[in-house]
């Protein structure tokens, strides 16, 4: 179990939101993603909401997806706003500031953000609201869902970024990777539309691109990564389709957590 109180200050914390994946993908393409998995498989979990925009604004409020048990005691949050009244776990990192971000930026954190989907394109209003927690934050258009090596070009800029950034001031940066948010057929030729396989397809190339960023954060310093879906999305089942909508293929998604050695 980690203490976040010996984490926040002392390690680079890198979140990273698989957008739309999910849990059932995940799972299969354990094996095939050394970089995500390499030290343990993805944990069930289920999204505080059915879309990016929702689920968002309970992760950067520290409500980050919770386990699929029954069992609260098996849930220590690693983040929690003070004042609330309610008890709290003694690992649990407590910031006195309206969302996470801003209190990590509080503790001495540098906050980036590089964004993918819709969300953080800043191209109206709404879409500037989740970029707008941060300190810095980056889209263009080779990041979004279109672009079959989005994950290839935010690797690319956050490489940069930490290229110039101070080693000695913590980082927390926050990747919203949107390849695995449809059209994700093009990662599987021949396919005509997205799919469970098309998406661990889009996975794979993802957990390909990821390697050289933890590498980068590895020379950084000692560094704690959270990687997790925001919600999932359906493929037909029961006749769903897509996402913002109350179907276990959209509430279960995968979850890690892990220091990188």
């Amino acid at each position: 179990m980690l203490n976040m109180n010996h984490i926040v200050g002392t390690h680079d914390i890198v979140m990273i939101t698989l957008d739309t994946l999910r849990y059932d993908a995940a799972k299969l393409e354990e094996a095939n993603c050394p970089n995500l998995c390499g030290s343990g498989g993805w944990e069930k979990r289920h999204s505080p909401g059915s879309f990016t925009y929702a689920a968002h604004h309970a992760f950067f409020g520290g409500f980050l997806p919770t386990p699929a048990t029954t069992d609260k005691t098996a849930h220590v949050r690693l983040f929690h706003t003070k004042n609330t009244g309610l008890r709290t776990h003694p690992h649990t990192w407590l910031f006195d500031a309206p969302d996470l971000v801003s209190g990590l930026q509080e503790a001495g954190y540098r906050t980036v953000c590089i964004g993918g989907v819709i969300f953080f394109t800043k191209k109206n209003k709404l879409a500037k609201v989740l970029p707008g927690y941060f300190q810095e934050s980056y889209w263009r258009m080779t990041f979004g869902v279109t672009n079959p090596r989005s994950a290839e070009h935010q690797v690319n800029h956050a490489l940069k970024l930490l290229e110039k950034a101070d080693p000695a001031q913590r980082l927390f940066l926050f990747l919203n990777i949107s390849a695995m948010h449809g059209p994700n057929h093009y990662f599987v030729p021949g396919a005509k539309q997205d799919s469970v396989e098309t998406q661990r397809a889009a996975l794979r190339y993802v957990d390909s691109q990821l390697g050289v960023l933890f590498d980068a954060m590895r020379n950084r310093g000692k560094t704690l990564v959270l990687a997790f879906s925001d919600h999932g999305t359906a493929y037909g089942e029961d006749g769903y389709e897509g996402h913002r909508l109350a179907h276990e293929v959209v509430w279960n998604v995968p979850y890690r957590e892990f220091i990188l050695n």
